[in-house]
């Protein structure tokens, strides 16, 4: 049976039993504070600068802000009221796009946790869209006009992070435009508030499977990453942390794709959403990726320039989202179909 969207209505005194991670899988008592994002200002002159900023970032982290990124604030303002009334509306109206169908757009669904074959949800509810807006929902009646300014400015900010992240890897700055960044979709994810968030989440550790993910959220608080402790942040292992990011700015985040196409020299991000017990948190994350037909391979420039093989196998972005779903979007299993 299908579960009810969460923002449907019902007054949750408890977290149903659906719902409840595992022990071990459980939010609480994992995070080690906060994190401070690195910030890259997209608007300024010098681009050698700004691309040695993104890929050492991409590079310890794979996540970082984007400041002066050309999304206009009253564009980004009307995108996120839209998205917030979408999930006010009254169950009827939703249910009109809700599907099981992962192929159909747009699509309003409820998380189900991947990977495991059992009926654990995740605290989400999501509506996704095509990045290239053949059809929306016609409720809210500002949604259509304020999807196409949105989507228009952030694909932008998205192609001039991968132009920057080309140069400072050393290709050609037109690398990843063509079919190698033809594709894309926008999930809007609503998560409402937790009757108790020690017990679930609102999306399970995952690495986007995509080039590059563009974040807009209303409320901070529900992002969080694993922080390496190989890079410069110090220490050792591996801790879950919060991700703040500024007012205004944009989360900008790798995925595997960029891994692969870098030979590993960027980290594809592994992240998570928690849920909070206040306030309900909305968050659109639009995702660039190929073409399905698409060749994904290490850029041969760097695997000459530094002397050593390839450590991914080439493979056609269709092939790699038939395993990426099939192992529930498990970083370490992915990862393992496409190495060497």
């Amino acid at each position: 049976m299908a579960a009810e969207p969460l923002s449907n209505g019902a007054t949750h005194l408890s977290v149903p039993g659906r719902y409840i991670l595992p022990v071990h899988k459980r939010p609480s008592s994992s995070v080690n504070g906060k994190w401070a994002l690195p910030v890259v200002d997209l608007g300024g002159d010098d681009d050698g600068t700004i691309a040695e900023e993104i890929v050492r970032a991409g590079r310890e982290f794979g996540f970082f802000q984007v400041v002066n990124h050309g999304v206009p604030e009253e564009v980004m303002g009307a995108m996120m009221r839209a998205a917030e009334e979408f999930f006010a509306l009254p169950a009827d109206e939703k249910m009109k796009y809700y599907s099981n169908d992962g192929k159909k757009l747009p699509r309003f669904h409820t998380s189900l946790r991947n990977g495991t074959g059992e009926e654990v949800l995740y605290w989400r509810d999501c509506l996704k869209l095509g990045c290239h807006l053949p059809e929306w929902p016609d409720k809210p009646r500002g949604l259509g006009a304020a999807l196409e300014p949105y989507t228009a400015a952030v694909r932008a900010a998205a192609r001039r992070v991968l132009r920057l992240a080309a140069v400072g890897l050393g290709l050609e700055e037109e690398h990843f435009e063509g079919s190698l960044s033809g594709g894309g979709m926008m999930n809007v994810n609503h998560y409402p508030p937790c009757p108790d968030p020690r017990l679930t989440l609102g999306a399970g550790p995952h690495c986007d499977p995509g080039l590059v993910t563009v974040l807009m959220e209303n409320v901070g608080g529900g992002l969080q990453m694993l922080l390496h402790g190989d890079g410069d942040a110090g220490g050792g292992g591996m801790m879950w942390v919060d991700v703040d990011a500024a007012p205004g700015a944009l989360v900008v985040n790798f995925g595997h794709q960029m891994e692969v196409v870098s030979n590993g020299r960027l980290r594809s991000a592994e992240h998570r959403a928690v849920t909070g017990a206040r306030a309900a948190r909305t968050s659109l994350a639009t995702f660039v990726w190929p073409e399905p037909g698409c060749t994904v391979a290490p850029a041969q420039e760097l695997v000459l320039a530094a002397g050593e093989g390839p450590l991914y196998k080439p493979y056609s972005y269709g092939e790699f989202l038939a395993v990426y779903v099939a192992e529930g979007g498990v970083r370490e299993a992915v990862m393992a179909h496409l190495k060497h």
